[in-house]
């Protein structure tokens, strides 16, 4: 399997780059260049702004093409430093003008305006600047040309919302609607100059949220559910005389604060509490190469200021996947993608600094991501202290990409290495391509091995690596016929040490087929769709059956913004060993079939009342699982958001009398009293892991890179009585104070 797959890979990769689908050559539209001030205070009323012309907007949704219900004027220009951008949304009924909240960062079912900038040209990856009728600040990441649905509000892996940068928005609300200047310094955009000239992929929209509708230039179809968002469709512009600038900033920060553990004493009869005083400092660098070149470095990192993790119950025979928060490694994250799975991959920047959900405290280290010619060049080295019976380690990554073929295929590789000072490593390295064969489908093909120091042989002379290969041909659209098929191959010590992996040792084929209908202007619903799917786990060993997936789904998305789903799934498990769920539950091993029926709707995300319902009931292994979850959201006015997460699992398997209730609730109120001072609350409930968890921080955003932060975490005990002897109502409890100051030099 393993050399069919090589072969294949080989191949096609060959046959890519003979074909000759080069887009059609586009001329870049030439942005306006000002040589006037612009005062950046909401209203674009300077003569300046009356010499750039409006773009000539479409309507993108509810009715693709449909007559607008409400003006908008869009103007982007530019000068020796900035890009500028200004829009007037005038409102019929300025009392409905959704400004829901003031936090940063949170999207609350807002009106909002944007502008989108493939600033590499590249057709593939997208900065996203958006802001609120209040002000609030949203910078988004786009990659894999926006594709990808579910996961968030906002295609899920597609786009990462953690990432930020440096730029200022300034708005206004009166009785015409509300007005909106953006000014984004060029020193936070990575872009190729080439004789003087920058060429970028551009999209702006306004967003009126009570309507669900969207204005748009360019005129975008509604091919996909983000296609809004999508650099291959964006409009090419240019940009004159702007020159590379290359700001070196200096972030120095200090924290200081008490953590407190419970331990067990020497004699294992009582906890004992452990409280010290820690305080620290440290510093982050990031400089600017060039203009597409940025070099990051870090000494004593802390990332204390980072959201917790949410409780997740585990109901699967593997691990959890929990996503990267940490703004150090957002950054064209994408660019050090490598999918391996649908959530395994050979990176996890996960790995570093965190170890079971504990943080493992990181000496330094440095990241260099950017564009070199035609290569994209991501590369990583961390460093780790040693912590109890952890080694110090060191983590290395090393990420090449190129373009082939057209200007949306790619070829490249990746190399990671993770050294223990104990002696312990593992490296891995992988190729990988994605061949654009017409404007909807790709072909993607994979391949990649890791070496591990368990596997030298006895006189250590020679290395046995794991392997993984995989190739996929889909059709990408959400409207008329989309299909995705695959098959992959993971041997058995297939193991990247710096990346995750749920299951090795397996073959899979696996397959979705979909039909999307764009309805009738005149109909409730805009877009809907029906899938069948299903994927299949052999054993490499004998060729058995693992597991089995297949289904069949319907989605619907109404044109007042709300959306629905309904599914039906067979699955068979054949367990090679016990298997242990919460509540003392088990399910021992053997082949077992079973059947499950789920829905979900969400209400509309204009609505101050907002979130989504979910249901699922059926057989699970020789039992039966019933599960409703509820995420309502209430914007009681601008400055306080409440919102919940409730998720209710009943198990029952009547040949062992076995049965358990598992209740997952969390609270989290988000609180902006203004655009730089907020609350954000957290508090988690769940009976599956016996632990109430609380995160609450308090940020004072002075200035961009300048913020002082109050964080407090505690997690407690809700079932003291399940050991012996008794836990503590406390597992442990953390209060810091956090101040970072940027310089920019």
């Amino acid at each position: 399997m393993i050399y069919r797959l090589t072969g294949l890979f080989l191949t096609v990769v060959v046959l890519g780059l003979g074909l000759c689908t080069e887009a059609l050559a586009q001329d870049p539209t030439r942005l306006v260049r000002i040589s006037q001030p612009i005062d950046l205070d909401g209203y674009p009323d300077e003569q300046v702004w009356n010499d750039v012309p409006a773009l000539d907007l479409t309507m993108y949704e509810p009715i693709s093409g449909g007559s607008m219900t409400e003006r908008t004027e869009i103007r982007v220009a530019y000068d020796d430093d900035f890009l500028y951008v200004s829009g007037k949304m005038f409102d019929s009924d300025p009392e409905q003008i959704r400004g829901n909240t003031l936090y940063r960062d949170r999207y609350s079912g807002d009106d909002t305006f944007a502008i989108v900038l493939d600033t590499f040209n590249d057709n593939e990856n997208a900065l996203w600047f958006f802001t609120t009728p209040t002000g609030v600040r949203f910078d988004h990441a786009v990659s894999a040309d926006a594709n990808g649905r579910g996961g968030g509000s906002f295609g899920g892996g597609a786009v990462n919302s953690s990432w930020n940068t440096f730029w200022d928005v300034a708005t206004q609300v009166d009785e015409r609607g509300w007005f909106a200047e953006m000014r984004i310094p060029f020193s936070s955009l990575a872009f190729q100059e080439t004789n003087g000239q920058v060429d970028m992929g551009m999209i702006v929209y306004r967003y009126i949220s009570r309507k669900g509708e969207r204005h748009i230039y360019p005129s975008i179809a509604p091919n996909w559910s983000l296609g809004f968002a999508k650099p291959s469709q964006a409009v090419k512009v240019r940009l004159e005389g702007v020159k590379a600038q290359k700001p070196f900033y200096i972030t120095p920060y200090a924290t200081g604060g008490s953590t407190g553990l419970h331990t067990l004493n020497e004699a294992g009869t009582a906890y004992e509490f452990d409280s010290e005083f820690t305080r620290q400092a440290g510093v982050d660098f990031k400089y600017s190469i060039n203009s597409n070149l940025t070099f990051d470095a870090t000494i004593n990192t802390d990332f204390a200021q980072v959201e917790a993790d949410d409780q997740q119950v585990n109901l699967s025979r593997f691990s959890l996947f929990f996503p990267e928060k940490r703004q150090f490694f957002q950054e064209r994250s994408a660019l050090f993608d490598f999918s391996t799975g649908r959530r395994d991959r050979l990176f996890h920047s996960r790995q570093i600094g965190l170890n079971n959900g504990q943080t493992v405290r990181i000496l330094g280290g440095g990241r260099l991501v950017g564009r070199i010619g035609e290569w994209d060049i991501g590369a990583i080295s961390m460093q780790t202290e040693s912590q109890g019976a952890l080694p110090a380690e060191n983590f290395g990554v090393l990420r090449l990409r190129r373009r082939v073929v057209n200007d949306q295929s790619y070829a490249g590789i990746m190399g990671t290495s993770r050294l223990s000072d104990d002696g312990s490593w593992n490296m891995a390295y992988g190729a990988d391509a994605t061949i654009r064969l017409s404007d909807f489908n790709m072909l993607e093909m994979k391949w990649a091995q890791t070496f591990d120091d368990d596997l030298i042989d006895l006189n250590g002379t020679s290395l046995t690596g794991s392997a993984y290969g995989s190739v996929q041909l889909q059709r990408q659209t959400d409207i008329g016929w989309s299909f995705r098929t695959s098959a992959a191959y993971s041997g058995e010590d297939f193991e990247p040490g710096v990346g995750f992996v749920q299951r090795t040792d397996f073959s899979r084929y696996s397959w979705d087929v979909q039909y999307g209908w764009l309805s009738p202007d005149e109909a409730k619903l805009r877009t809907h769709d029906g899938s069948t799917y299903g994927s299949i786990y052999l054993r490499n060993e004998d060729g058995s059956l693992e597991s089995l997936r297949t289904g069949a789904s319907w989605d619907f998305d109404f044109k007042n913004s709300s959306s629905a789903r309904l599914s039906s799934n067979y699955l068979v498990e054949d367990l090679p060993a016990d298997l242990s769920f919460p509540g003392n539950t088990t399910v021992p091993q053997g082949r077992y079939g079973f059947v499950e029926v789920a829905g979900s709707y969400d209400f509309p995300s204009g609505s101050l009342f907002r979130g989504q319902l979910e249901a699922q009931v059926g057989t699970f292994y020789d039992g039966t699982r019933y599960s409703i979850g509820v995420n309502p959201t209430w914007n009681m006015n601008r400055f306080i958001e409440l919102a919940g997460d409730y998720e209710f699992t009943h198990l029952e398997f009547p040949d062992r009398n076995q049965q358990a209730f598992i209740h997952l609730l969390g609270v989290r109120s988000q609180i902006g009293l203004n655009t730089k001072l907020s609350l954000n609350g957290f508090v988690q409930y769940n009976t599956a892991a016996n632990i109430v968890a609380s995160n609450v921080r308090f940020r004072y955003n002075v200035a961009e890179g300048n913020d002082l932060w109050i964080v407090y975490t505690e997690n407690l005990n809700t079932d003291r009585f399940r050991e012996i002897p008794a836990l503590p109502v406390s597992r442990n409890r953390t209060l810091l104070l956090k101040y970072t100051y940027t310089f920019i030099q």
